[in-house]
This record gives structure tokens, C-alpha cells and sequence, in this order.
């Protein structure tokens, strides 16, 4: 064990993180797991003596401190630090209200924030680490009647490419990842909401919610393969700054790349029209 990096996982009682922590405890790595409730942690885990189950209120400061004190003292070092917890809402900007809004960003993007600095006095203690933010497919390309969860998932990526930049220098690792469909839990009930006021002419956004739905237990994705890809990124010496997961995510955003390619050769003219000219000087 001691030669096993030390994992601590958020939102760990269910979906990808449930699957992280089974495989990572399988194969003797330390880890510590968060949820909201420790009874449902630890019924789904069930007992390891590398496992240490957290209850932990991600949208509390204090609480998230605690857990990585206890960590700490439990393990003697943090080594991989996985922001998993989130849930999906489905509705237009004029169907969500503000509460709705508002309490989707504080789990899927301020709760990554409170963790990265609760976690980076360890890390940069240690000149070392690895942070791995799980976003989605949604955050580089979203799907109609997803706009919110779209806009938080990019937040996700892009705070993650920025904070890579600047904990390099310290040994300290990032990574975004956009997993596409996996077979868990997160089109069910528990784990997606939708608007409480829905407006009759967002036809088109009801179907596409509807979609989706109809995914849930057909989804391509392996969660025990994405886990081992996980553990696979942290073992890494060189990893991407953001990884594309699933065949689907991976069409996604190729689809995307090409085309914003065609959309910066169409502009370009304009992009580059606003430049101050120089004066000529001879």
C-alpha cells in the first residue's frame, strides 16, 4: 500500500465515482470518498480497510476541510484528487428560475472550486498530485434543452485548462475529463432534474429530453472501463490536460473541432478586420 497513491473522490455513492472507488479499492489503492450521506457510502462500497468513507456537504467550506484533515491523517498524503460530484438539469434559460440555476453551478462548479482549494495546501506541500475534474461532452458541445448544465460543465473545462497552467511549475497535475454516455445513474430521477415551470412551445426541447430519457440503461459507456482509464490518467507521466471519454464524446467533439475550423476560415476576414492600423512610416 504504501506505494499506491492516495485517491480522494467526491460524490462516490453512485455512477462513474461509485465505479472509481470499487476498482481503485480492488486493486489496493488508499482512498477516501465523499457523499452526502456515509450510510449510502458505505452500503455501497461495503467495508475495506483502505476505505475511508466521508459525509461531506460540498457547498460547505468547513466541511470539505474537515475531510481532507481526516484524509490526511488516516492516509499521511492526498495524491489524486477527483471532483465527481454533479446532476444534469434539462430546461431552457426562460424555463429555469434563478434557484434552479443557481444551486446546478454550486454543485457542478463551485463545489469543484471548494475542493481544489481545500486539496492545493497538500498538493503544493507535496510538489505533487493530480486533480481530475469530471465535466461532460456537454461542457465542449451541448444538446438542445441543456443549457445550463452545458454552460457549468464548460465552466468545469476551462477552469481546469487555466488551473493546469498555473500548478505546473509545482509538480501538480490537471485534468478535465468529458466522459459522453455511460450506463449509470445519471438519467435517473436522483441524479437529473428538470424545470418545474416547462413552457408548451419548447417542443422541440421536450423531445430532446425525452431522448435522453429513453438512454437510461442502454447507454454505451463502461463504467469499470472508465474507471481504469482514471486510474490509468494518474499513473501517467505526461496526461492530457483534457480527454475526450467514450466513443461518442470522442465523434462529439471531433464534429465540434471541424466545425469551428469552418466557422474561424468563413470569419476570419472579420475576426482580423478590428486591427488599428499602423501607420506606414517610411
Amino acid at each position: 500500500m504504501d506505494n499506491k497513491k492516495v485517491w480522494y473522490v467526491t460524490g462516490a455513492s453512485k455512477g462513474l465515482g461509485l465505479a472509481l472507488v470499487k476498482t481503485l479499492l480492488e486493486e489496493g489503492y488508499p482512498v477516501a470518498a465523499t457523499s452526502r450521506y456515509r450510510t449510502a457510502l458505505t452500503q455501497a462500497v461495503g467495508p475495506d480497510e483502505n476505505f475511508l468513507p466521508l459525509e461531506v456537504d460540498l457547498t460547505s467550506e468547513a466541511s470539505i476541510a474537515d475531510s481532507f484533515k481526516m484524509t490526511h491523517a488516516r492516509f499521511g498524503r492526498i495524491d489524486v484528487v477527483v471532483n465527481n460530484a454533479g446532476y444534469g438539469i434539462g430546461g431552457t434559460i426562460e424555463e429555469l428560475a434563478a434557484d434552479e440555476v443557481t444551486e446546478n453551478f454550486d454543485v457542478n462548479v463551485f463545489a469543484t472550486i471548494r475542493v481544489i482549494q481545500k486539496a492545493m495546501p497538500y498538493l503544493r506541500a507535496q510538489r505533487g498530485g493530480h486533480i481530475l475534474n469530471i465535466s461532460s461532452i456537454a461542457g465542449f458541445t451541448g444538446a438542445t434543452g441543456w443549457a445550463v448544465y452545458s454552460a457549468a460543465k464548460a465552466a468545469v473545462i476551462a477552469l481546469s485548462e487555466v488551473l493546469a497552467q498555473d500548478v505546473s511549475s509545482m509538480g501538480i497535475k490537471v485534468t478535465a475529463i468529458a466522459p459522453g454516455a455511460f450506463r449509470t445513474s445519471f438519467l435517473s430521477p436522483e441524479s437529473v432534474a428538470f424545470a418545474r415551470n416547462k413552457i408548451a412551445d419548447y417542443e422541440d426541447v421536450r423531445a430532446s429530453h425525452n431522448r435522453y430519457l429513453a438512454m437510461d440503461g442502454k447507454q454505451i459507456g463502461d463504467p469499470a472501463k472508465a474507471a481504469e482509464v482514471f486510474i490509468q490518467l494518474a499513473e501517467s507521466a505526461n496526461p492530457p490536460t483534457l480527454l475526450f471519454l467514450g466513443s461518442d464524446s470522442y465523434n462529439r467533439a471531433i464534429a465540434k473541432s471541424t466545425y469551428l475550423c469552418d466557422l474561424l476560415d468563413t470569419w476570419k476576414s472579420v475576426s482580423c478586420s478590428t486591427q488599428i492600423a499602423e501607420p506606414v512610416t517610411a
